[in-house]
């Protein structure tokens, strides 16, 4: 049925992407590598006209991808949290990151208001698709040039779905000749990576590049298999002309990345003070709930046929995506840019999440009734009774495990942004007047075919559990409980809905010597369909042995006898306005005020109250969640080598939301205010840089639960903070020290548990053995610091143990590189 529906998309978008005149902003040819704080330097991403980081009315930031790894990071996400204003949860792994710019919230998951992009186009149109986060299909590697990042601003209107920014990863083209080979290694992990990249001229008017990486290993945790396994390529070439140059992007990305779900921490002192702690027999910041002891997960797939799903598929991505870019100068000083994409993905998300953790005897009973026993279903004791479960493992717990395992069939998009400028000279400056018109479609088709668990809690190739009845009869089959969720059925579910967008924009850019004005608008039409099947429950022989288990006896299936239609529509404007005045060829200041918007994915599907029988919306406004941002700022260079940008900020964010791990609905409105800060300075051989976020955020309004208005969004810290020292000296060797860090946060809504702050030091060092040949050493988390950046729960009872479900940053992790540049 789901073939029917989307027959012969994927071929018609491919032909549009190549056809098409196609989409936005020509980035200009790389530069040699520039200083973190060159406010020179051109800034392409979603800003109106081209103009230097001094004289945009837009708080930007550029990280080289030379400077990159000096932050040390196991993961995008931990790139992403070295930006100011960038507040990144990087505790899930290779993806599945939840972030959030200036006090914008995160009440579920992903990058609701942020959109990443490659080359100037989102990965996804949406950054919060449930399984399917923009970053489980973004790798940085050396093919990168820099990666630019756009707070608030022009965003609202020059990129869809981003009122809170951009975050765009721009690709080397070969305008610098040369190339790299490098492998990592992990010391105190098990992880191999190797990159490449190369690119030059091919002829006076062709250049090109390529590169990539490949890595293998089980990851900063000890998951007891190869949890990363996979790698990427990447190339593009361009053809020059005299008006202009056409480019061609090549991706293929084949990657398995483990993600890490909330896992066993022990907590005690009260919710004000709490003292977070590991579990006996399971490290919280080296562990995993992953063992080697379940690696396939039997059941019924979107169609209800028999399926095997791959737990060390984790985040699986697979995308291969084709894209055309042009600018041309034509007569009386207009200029034509555009860039367009076609990608294909699909994969999938597969972890293990942690729905109760409790005495072991006490999840027996939950399941098996009143006097029910364990014995072990895997390992080297399966089959032996638990005879004494008040001492299991030296803890005496186990856990019912939700084992989200989530298809992804088809997220396929194509997105096209087509910008057309004419510049006229006017008294006292120039005018840029720009006409754009954006395309895109996403594909959102899923399957839902979660099971149920019983694990022991034991960081060291944790065992599956077997409940037997007091009478004898086994509740569990390999320790699978339940087909189906632990939740009462909720998530069992298949869905295939496309969104097509249209958005024709109009730009303003006036320029003098001093002062600069730009004003945008952007108008979005939306159109949303397809179908959505839920869970019905009934008895089923699924392992098709002839007998029926137990669990066999109510297995979830997804009703695909009455799916529900998916049918509406929406329509929505966003505008902005900046002006930015040089107050002196070193500082400058600037303001904006920008209404922005970003529409709601597939989270809106999961409630029947919202989306009605015949697949229209209930309330039409839940299609798109408004962002209304004032900001005003400072920027300032010295001669001596201070650079200085202080901006404030104030924000009002609608959010229509549905949180996976409670399965609840959010419809709420915030507010938050603060003060952004990024600087740097040069000292001799010594460079330092530094962001700080001061952010106060609050719920102004929750239309399901009022109680919680005042309280703060929770996981919103008062401040977030990094700053990076490094020496680069005279002989070869360079090294330092980068430090990100937070205040204090609340775990939950309620604003009862407190999640202590927390500061993490990295450490790099290299040396430069000849020309080109570098060794280098990087140290993720030095002190092993017990960091928790997420729990589930929202209180604890004071002053005894409590067994929260939480994720924490992984504890130290040292790596070597050699990498050779010529």
């Amino acid at each position: 049925m789901k073939q029917d529906l989307r027959s012969g998309l994927s071929v018609l978008a491919l032909a549009t992407a190549l056809s098409a005149v196609s989409s936005v902003a020509v980035q200009a040819e790389e530069a040699e590598a520039a200083a973190v704080n060159d406010l020179e330097e051109i800034v392409v991403t979603a800003v109106p006209g081209s103009a230097s980081r001094l004289q945009t009315a837009v708080s930007t930031s550029v990280l080289r991808i030379d400077k990159v790894e000096n932050f040390a990071p196991r993961s995008t996400a931990e790139i992403f949290r070295n930006i100011p204003g960038i507040r990144s949860e990087s505790s899930g792994g290779g993806g599945n990151a939840n972030i959030a710019v200036r006090g914008l919230p995160i009440s579920t998951g992903g990058a609701k208001f942020l959109s990443l992009q490659e080359d100037g186009l989102p990965v996804l149109q949406f950054g919060d698709i449930a399984f399917g986060n923009a970053d489980n299909f973004l790798r940085a590697d050396n093919s990168i040039s820099k990666i630019e990042a756009i707070r608030g601003g022009s965003a609202s209107t020059l990129a869809q779905n981003s009122p809170g920014g951009v975050i765009n990863f721009i690709s080397k083209t070969g305008a610098n000749e040369g190339g790299s080979l490098g492998v990592t290694r992990g010391i105190d992990f098990d992880q191999t990576r190797i990159d490449a990249e190369y690119g030059g001229r091919i002829s006076d008017t062709m250049l090109f590049h390529v590169g990539g990486f490949y890595r293998v290993g089980e990851g900063p945790r000890d998951a007891g298999f190869n949890g990363d396994n996979g790698g990427q390529i990447k190339a593009n070439i361009t053809k020059e002309f005299e008006n202009g140059y056409v480019r061609l992007y090549l991706k293929h990305l084949n990657d398995r990345a483990i993600t890490y779900l909330p896992m066993p921490l022990l907590a005690t002192g009260t919710n004000d003070s709490p003292d977070f702690q590991s579990v006996p027999g399971f490290d919280a910041k080296s562990d995993t709930p992953h063992t080697p002891f379940l690696l396939s997960n039997y059941g019924l797939d979107g169609d209800n046929n028999f399926r095997t799903g791959d737990v060390r598929d984790g985040i699986r991505a697979l995308t291969t995506s084709v894209g055309l870019e042009f600018s041309f100068e034509l007569a009386n000083d207009w200029v034509i840019t555009n860039r367009g994409r076609y990608a294909d993905n699909s994969g999938g998300f597969i972890s293990p999440f942690p729905a109760q953790i409790a005495a072991a005897s006490d999840i027996a009973e939950s399941i098996g009734g009143a006097g029910a026993t364990l014995a072990y279903a895997s390992g080297p004791n399966a089959g032996d009774a638990i005879t004494d479960p008040s001492s299991l493992n030296g803890n005496g717990l186990a856990m019912q495990i939700a084992l989200f395992d989530t298809k992804v069939n088809d997220f396929n998009n194509f997105a096209n942004d087509l910008k057309l400028t004419k510049s006229i000279a006017v008294e006292n400056g120039d005018l840029d007047v720009t006409f754009g018109y954006y395309k895109s479609s996403q594909n959102i088709d899923m399957d839902w075919i979660w099971n149920s668990y019983v694990f022991d809690v034991d960081g060291s190739n944790g065992a599956l559990l077997d409940v037997i009845a007091e009478d004898g009869t086994a509740q569990t089959v390999n320790g699978l409980f339940q087909y189906g969720d632990p939740f009462g059925g909720c998530c069992t579910r298949a869905y295939d809905a496309r969104y097509n967008t249209d958005a024709p924009y109009v730009s303003l850019y006036w320029a003098t010597d001093k002062l600069t004005l730009d004003g945008s608008l952007r108008y979005t039409y939306g159109d949303v369909s397809g179908f959505y099947a839920g869970t019905q429950r009934s008895q089923f022989d699924v392992n098709g042995d002839g007998s029926i288990s137990v669990p066999e006896q109510n297995v979830s299936f997804v009703d695909l006898a009455n799916p529900s239609p998916v049918d509406y529509s929406y329509d929505y404007f966003t505008y902005s306005f900046g002006a930015n005045y040089l107050l002196t060829d070193d500082a400058a200041v600037f303001a904006r005020y920008s209404k922005g918007a970003s529409a709601n994915a597939d989270r809106l599907l999961f409630d029947g109250n919202r989306v009605l029988a015949d697949g229209s919306l209930a309330d039409e406004s839940t299609a798109v969640d408004f962002v209304s941002q004032v900001e005003a700022g400072v920027k300032y260079r010295s001669a001596d080598g201070l650079t200085l940008f202080v901006t404030g900020f104030y924000a009002t964010t609608e959010e229509t939301n549905f949180n996976l791990t409670d399965q609840t609905f959010t419809d709420r409105e915030y507010r938050a205010f603060g003060l952004e800060l990024e600087g740097a300075y040069s000292l001799g051989p010594v460079d330092m840089t530094l962001g700080a976020t001061w952010t106060d955020a609050e719920i102004t309004k929750d239309n399901i639960n009022p109680e919680l208005e005042g309280n703060k969004p929770r996981r919103q810290a008062d401040l977030i903070y990094q700053a990076t020292v490094a020496y680069n000296g005279d002989n070869g060797f360079m090294g330092g020290t980068n430090i990100v860090g937070t205040t204090k946060s609340y775990s939950q809504f309620n604003n009862d548990l407190v999640m202590p702050g927390f500061a993490q030091v990295n450490l790099f060092a290299q040396y430069e053995f000849t020309e080109g040949l570098v060794l280098s050493l990087n140290v993720n988390n030095l002190f092993d610091t017990l960091g928790v950046t997420e729990i589930e729960e929202g209180s604890i009872a004071p002053n005894s143990d409590n067994y929260l479900r939480a994720r924490a940053i992984n504890g130290r992790t040292t790596s070597v590189s050699l990498k050779y540049s010529f």
